[in-house]
């Protein structure tokens, strides 16, 4: 006898019985077919016996360990060999043998039983494994089997099984079909990334809460969208899986493609598409006053999902109250361009800057009666439109089949065209997607019309400013001045600050820095007035509070409600300063030994207050001192107070030990910049000015020979 395998336990006296140690777990295979499971030993006697067997050939333990495995067998034909010692001597031989042959129960029945065989390695011997199971039994398995692999071959209807997470674990060729993606593309993609679903997510929480363990669903009519744009409605029913055992969790499912039934729900799901996408395109197109960002805020809410490319060009308008003449070419320039089309579509959509349009083209039909057009990219086509031979026949092979173009027309005026693409892969474009683009190039075209707008109002206030904001300060042997205006964000590129350094008689030198509240061409013509009016009040007077006052009656009458101003006279004979200050940050001076002190005690009201009157104070320079004045910008920021903006400064200018060097006016320039990258943010949101002086005496105290 071989010895005993773990798991095997003796019977009553010398007999031995064995518990096996396959399992049959709920809701497995083995639960559906019954496997006896026992051996035989070198003299081919049952030496183990599980309870499989004893349910299926109804003997006990007792009954047949130590017996030859004929016990088992009905009795052979004459000259035919015994089944049990056939089965085990093949089973030796062989390493493996399957076979299916009658077999008797204890009751003296036959049936028709499966068998496979197999030594037992490790016993010492030439012991036998045996599997048997009734073969009815095998046989409904297998026709089961059969059945569902003939089912998900063959049915015309979509078939699926999900797992938890709604991914893709088996599915037939007619789902692969209605969803337009190949079938090993399914695997390990959830339902919804394959086929989307516009319903806010409600048909992906349904197949959770089935394959959660929920109630099946049961022709439910769900409208999805295909691979190409193609819409449908399927009637589906999921059911859950088990998950017992070893089973896969999640649901099964049945689909039918009932689009021509229900077209009603296909209409309604695209419509609620395309109102989902103009709502979205409306929400990021126009969030800068920048024309580029604009057109590339409509090329990116279009590109993919509602078309494969999309350009946007502004049309370069000779004469804009001149009609368009059809009988001339057009030319536009490309401002934004977007394709998921493989190449040579990109560099189609990228390489011109430039477009020309020949009179006959189909931008020329579009614009003719101002609605939009949907042209196929065909040979027709591209002789039209196209005026290089090379990029023509680019285009015949760039993937593109279709193209909607639109006019971009805001406030009566074409302001330029937008194409949407689709390749080969879509279907052409329809009267509901012309119906879209027209929205979609109305609201696009307002934008980028108060885009242009803006710009052109912003380049008359930068060319104002810059005429006005001194080009080359007045010099001095006695101040090296070193001067910077920074203008704040783009949307207030253009501001108010002013800054000046004016030569007075006797060789002394006004500093003045100024501030009007507001940006824009408004800001900028006040600045330009102050300015120029402090330039001209200077050649009468040098009294700081009798220039300020001359500012505050020009800013009465000019309607300017706000605006700050320091006026600083310096005398490099006696070293002495004479500050007025209208409502302005106080003007900082560092000294030689590196302390830093505020000039001068009066503060003021701000310009356009009038009725009070203006006061000065003055101030003892140390030779090589220097003075920095500034505007708010500098010291004032969102989230900072101007107590510690001053204090920064303060210690920006103490710990510059290039500003305290006489001879170097090198290094009053890379002060400026160090000062500025010091307290400004990397956007700054105000316009900043920032003038350092360093003064001189006119004998460097106590003789010292005059700068000449």
């Amino acid at each position: 006898m071989a010895s005993r395998l773990p798991g095997e336990e003796p019977a009553a006296g010398a007999e031995r019985s064995w518990s096996s140690p396959l399992r049959s777990e709920a809701g497995s295979l083995l639960e559906q077919v019954a496997v006896a499971v026992f051996g035989l030993d070198d003299d081919d006697r049952v030496c183990r016996w599980g309870p499989g067997a004893r349910e299926l050939f109804g003997h006990t333990a007792g009954d047949v360990l130590g017996r030859p495995a004929a016990v088992l067998f009905p009795a052979p034909d004459p000259g035919a060999p015994e089944p049990g010692a056939l089965l085990a001597e093949r089973a030796r031989t062989l390493g493996y043998w399957r076979v299916r042959m009658p077999a008797r129960h204890r009751d003296g029945t036959v049936f028709d039983c499966g068998f496979r065989g197999f030594p037992v390695a490790g016993t010492g011997g030439s012991d036998v494994m045996v599997l048997a199971s009734n073969g009815v039994d095998l046989d409904r398995v297998k026709t089961n089997l059969s059945f569902l692999d003939s089912l998900f071959e063959t049915c015309p209807i979509g078939l699926a099984m999900l797992d938890e997470e709604l991914r893709y674990v088996h599915l037939n060729q007619a789902l692969a079909d209605m969803d337009g993606v190949p079938l090993a593309d399914h695997f390990g993609r959830r339902v919804d990334e394959v086929t989307p679903v516009h319903d806010r997510g409600a048909y992906v929480r349904m197949l959770r809460g089935v394959a959660a363990g929920g109630p099946p669903v049961v022709g439910a009519l769900v409208a999805v969208r295909a691979a190409g744009d193609v819409e449908q409605v399927r009637s589906v029913s999921f059911f859950p899986l088990s998950g017992a055992g070893d089973s896969r969790r999640g649901c099964g499912g049945v689909l039918l493609d009932v689009t021509d039934r229900e077209r009603a729900i296909v209409e309604a799901a695209v419509a609620r598409r395309r109102l989902e996408l103009l709502d979205r395109a409306s929400a990021r197109i126009g969030t800068t006053l920048d024309v580029r960002v604009t057109a590339g805020e409509l090329v990116a809410a279009v590109v993919p999902e509602f078309c494969d490319g999309s350009v946007v060009e502004l049309v370069r308008w000779a004469d804009e109250a001149v009609p368009f003449d059809p009988a001339r070419p057009l030319v536009t320039r490309r401002i934004a361009a977007h394709t998921v089309l493989p190449p040579p579509a990109p560099e189609m959509l990228t390489e011109l800057d430039t477009v020309t349009y020949p009179p006959a083209s189909a931008i020329h039909d579009m614009l003719r009666t101002g609605r939009p057009i949907t042209v196929r990219v065909d040979e027709d086509f591209v002789a039209r439109t196209v005026v290089h031979k090379e990029r023509a026949g680019r285009l015949l092979h760039s993937g593109l089949a279709s193209l909607l173009i639109a006019p971009l027309v805001a406030r009566g005026t074409v302001q330029g065209i937008t194409m949407f693409g689709r390749g080969t892969a879509r279907p052409g474009f329809t009267e509901a997607d012309l119906r879209l683009a027209s929205e979609l190039a109305s609201r696009a075209a307002l934008s980028l019309d108060n885009a242009r707008l803006y710009s052109q109002v912003q380049d008359i206030a930068l060319t104002l400013q810059r005429a006005l904001l001194p080009r080359a300060p007045a010099t001095s042997p006695y101040v090296d001045v070193a001067h910077r205006y920074l203008p704040g964000g783009r949307v207030t590129e253009v501001g108010g600050d002013w800054y000046d350094v004016l030569a007075l008689a006797g060789g002394r030198i006004a500093l003045v820095v100024g501030d009007v509240m507001g940006h824009g061409v408004p800001a900028a013509a006040a600045m330009g007035r102050l300015h120029t009016t402090a330039k001209a009040v200077a050649r009468y007077t040098e009294r700081p509070e009798e220039v300020l006052a001359e500012l505050d009656v020009c800013a009465q009458e000019a309607g300017i409600e706000l605006a700050t101003c320091l006026y600083l006279v310096y005398d490099p004979d006696t070293g002495r300063a004479r500050i007025g200050n209208a409502g302005h940050p106080p003007p900082l001076a560092r000294h030689p030994d590196g302390s830093v002190r505020p000039l001068g005690d009066v503060l003021g009201v701000p310009l356009g207050v009038g009725g009070v009157p203006f006061r000065s104070t003055g101030a003892e320079l140390p030779e090589g001192s220097v003075l920095a004045l500034y505007t708010d910008g500098l010291v004032e920021a969102r989230g900072r107070d101007l107590d510690v903006g001053l204090a920064a400064l303060r210690r920006a200018l103490s710990e510059e030990a290039g500003a305290a060097r006489a001879d170097s006016a090198e290094g009053l320039e890379a002060a400026a910049d160090r000062i500025l990258a010091r307290l400004l943010p990397e956007a700054p949101t105000d316009d900043t000015v920032l003038v350092l002086a360093r003064v001189h005496r006119t004998g460097r105290g106590g003789g010292g020979v005059a700068r000449g």
